[in-house]
C-alpha cells in the first residue's frame, strides 16, 4: 500500500447499509481513516414521510427530484425493492432479524469454504446485540390469525414472534441510550403504529445510523451523503497494491459537484444493485481483472407477495410493528404478516383480485371473471377508506434455489437472465392457498399486485448474490474472507456476497458476515 501520508483515507466504504455500516465502525475502531460514500440522503425523523402517498419523501427517483428512502427497480424476471439513504436498507426494512436454518449454511454452493454455522455463530451474537434485537412483545390481530392458521395446518409449534430491532420502552417516552451504557443515542418507546417501512418517525426503530454508523463517526469515520461513486482505479495501474483513486459525483443534482479521493483500500457495500452495477461497469474499464463470475448467482429468496383486505371496518390491521410474527409452513417455506401504518395506501393503486393460471390469457380471463362475478366484494376491497388499516401483506418465502444472472444492459443499467433452475414467479400455488385460508380467518378478500397476477413477475426486498464466494476466480468473485479475486485491498460486504438461498430476511446474516470479514483485517 502507498505511504499513508500520500493517501486521503485508509479505506473508502461505498454504501452505508448493513455491510457498509459494520465495515465503517470496525475499521475505525482499528485506527483506520475511513470515508463512507452514500448515494442517498441523510434523513432524520422529521424527514420521514407520514404515509407512502408523499411520493417525494418516500420514493428515490432523482430524475423527478424525489429524494426519498424507497426504491423500486424493474427487471424481466423480478421487481427489486430496496432502501436508499444513510443507513441503507435499515431505513425501510421490517426490523426482523432471524438466523437462517442449517440448510443455508450447508448449501453446496459455499459449504466447502468453511463450517459456516460454527464460524458465524459468535458474529450473529455480536450483530444481534449491536442491532438491539428483542422479541416482539405484542401480538396483534394479524399475528393471532397467523397463529390460528398454523393450528389449522397442524404446525402451531412452528409459529413464533419475530426478533426485531425495535426499542420497546414506554411508548413515546424518550430515555437515555438503553443499549450501549449511555454512549449511544436517546431512544423513544415504540408506539406500534406500523410505520416501520416508511421510515420510523418516532425514534423507536434501531436503524444503522443509531448504532454502527453512530459509533463509527464517534471514532473518526466520515460519512458523506448524496455521493454516488462512478470510478475506482488502481493507483499503480495494476492490482491495487498502492491503493485506489475513487471518484464520486453528486447524486441529487445533475449539475452538482464531483470529487475524488485517494484511498489505500475500498469496501464495496452498495447493495446488490449498487455494487453489481458499479463493478460490471468497472470490469469494462478500471478493474478488468474482476472475475468472470461477476453477476452470476443472483437469488430472489423465492418470494411471493399477496394482500388480504378485510371487509370488517372495526378491525385495524395497521397496529403493530411491520412484521410481528412468522410461521414456518413446511421445511422449506415460511409466511410472515406485514403491515403498513395507517394512511399508507399507495399499493391500493396497483392491486386487484388474486388469480393463478398457466399463461397470461388464462390469468387475464380469471381476473376479469372475478371482477364480474364478485363486483360488490371487489368494490368493497378496492374502495376501503384506509387501505393500510384494512390490509395485511402476506410475505411467503422459500429456501428452494434458483439463480439469475445480472449483466450490464443498455445505458449502463442492469438486465436479468436465467442462470439455473425455474424462473422466479409470483404464481406459487402454496402461497395462494395460504392467502385464501388466511383471508377466511380475517373476513377478507385475497388480493395481489395486478402486474404480478398477470405477468407472474414477483417482487422481492431481498435480492442477494451476484458477487458470490469461491475457492478462486473461476468459482466466485470473492474468497471466504470477502476479498476480491484479481486485486489487492478490495472487499465486498453486502447482500451480493450471499452465496446460497437464505430463505429468511437477510439483514442479520449480512451483518454477521461483514463482522467476520472485518475481524480478519488487521489494525
Amino acid at each position: 500500500m502507498s505511504n499513508p501520508e500520500q493517501l486521503d483515507y485508509d479505506f473508502v466504504v461505498i454504501g452505508s447499509g448493513f455491510g457498509g455500516s459494520v465495515s465503517a465502525l470496525r475499521l475505525a475502531e482499528k485506527g483506520h481513516r475511513v470515508l463512507v460514500l452514500e448515494q442517498g440522503k441523510a434523513l432524520g425523523a422529521k424527514d420521514m414521510p407520514k404515509t407512502n402517498w408523499n411520493l417525494r419523501r418516500w420514493l428515490w427517483l432523482p430524475g423527478l427530484k424525489f429524494f426519498g428512502l424507497f426504491k423500486m427497480t424493474f427487471f424481466k424476471h423480478v421487481t427489486v425493492i430496496s432502501g436508499v439513504g444513510v443507513g441503507g436498507g435499515s431505513l425501510v426494512y421490517a426490523n426482523t432479524l432471524p438466523v437462517p436454518k442449517s440448510v443455508f449454511f450447508k448449501a453446496a454452493s459455499w459449504a466447502h469454504l468453511a463450517d459456516w454455522e460454527a464460524e458465524l455463530k459468535p458474529y450473529y451474537t455480536t450483530a444481534l446485540k449491536m442491532l438491539g434485537a428483542t422479541e416482539n412483545p405484542k401480538l396483534q390481530v394479524g399475528d393471532l390469525a397467523l397463529k390460528e392458521l398454523g393450528r389449522r395446518l397442524g404446525r402451531e409449534e412452528y409459529f413464533e414472534p419475530t426478533q426485531v430491532a425495535v426499542f420497546f420502552g414506554k411508548p413515546e417516552v424518550t430515555v437515555e441510550d438503553p443499549y450501549f451504557g449511555g454512549e449511544g443515542i436517546e431512544r423513544a418507546g415504540c408506539r406500534f403504529c406500523g410505520s416501520c417501512m416508511t421510515g420510523c418517525p418516532h425514534n423507536a426503530k434501531n436503524t444503522l445510523d443509531k448504532n454502527y454508523l453512530h459509533f463509527a463517526q464517534k471514532r473518526g469515520a466520515r460519512v458523506q451523503a448524496e455521493s454516488e461513486v462512478v470510478d475506482v482505479t488502481p493507483l499503480d495501474g495494476a492490482e491495487g497494491a498502492s491503493g485506489y483513486l475513487v471518484k464520486w459525483r453528486r447524486s441529487t443534482s445533475f449539475w452538482g459537484p464531483s470529487g475524488e479521493v485517494r484511498a489505500g483500500a475500498v469496501v464495496f457495500s452498495g447493495g446488490v444493485l449498487g455494487t453489481l452495477k458499479l463493478l460490471l461497469k468497472l470490469k469494462t474499464s478500471s478493474l478488468p481483472q474482476l472475475s468472470d463470475r461477476l453477476g452470476y448467482g443472483v437469488r430472489t429468496n423465492s418470494e411471493s407477495l399477496t394482500f388480504s383486505t378485510t371487509y370488517d371496518a372495526g378491525q385495524d390491521f395497521s397496529e403493530g410493528i411491520a412484521i410481528g410474527a412468522l410461521l414456518e409452513t413446511d421445511e422449506n417455506s415460511h409466511l410472515e404478516i406485514v403491515r403498513y401504518g395507517a394512511g399508507s395506501g399507495f399499493w391500493r393503486l396497483l392491486s386487484g383480485p388474486m388469480v393463478q393460471g398457466g399463461n397470461l390469457g388464462v390469468r387475464l380471463w380469471k381476473l376479469l371473471w372475478d371482477m364480474v362475478r364478485h363486483p360488490v366484494l371487489n368494490f368493497r376491497a378496492l374502495s376501503v377508506k384506509d387501505w393500510a388499516r384494512s390490509t395485511h401483506v402476506l410475505l411467503f418465502m422459500q429456501s428452494l434455489d434458483s439463480r439469475l444472472r445480472f449483466k450490464r444492459g443498455l445505458f449502463g443499467g442492469l438486465s436479468s437472465s436465467m442462470e439455473q433452475g425455474a424462473p422466479p414467479t409470483a404464481l406459487m400455488p402454496e402461497a395462494a392457498a395460504l392467502a385464501q385460508e388466511y383471508a377466511e380467518l380475517t373476513n377478507a378478500k385475497p388480493m395481489a399486485l395486478v402486474l404480478e397476477s398477470l405477468l407472474g413477475i414477483p417482487s422481492t426486498a431481498h435480492i442477494l448474490g451476484g458477487a458470490c464466494m469461491g475457492r478462486d476466480a473461476t468459482e466466485g468473485v470473492i474468497d471466504q474472507n470477502n476479498r476480491v479475486f484479481g486485486y489487492q485491498n478490495l472487499w465486498i460486504c453486502d447482500g451480493s456476497m450471499i452465496s446460497a438461498n437464505i430463505g429468511v430476511n437477510p439483514s442479520l446474516t449480512i451483518t454477521a458476515l461483514t463482522e467476520r470479514a472485518m475481524d480478519k483485517i488487521p489494525p
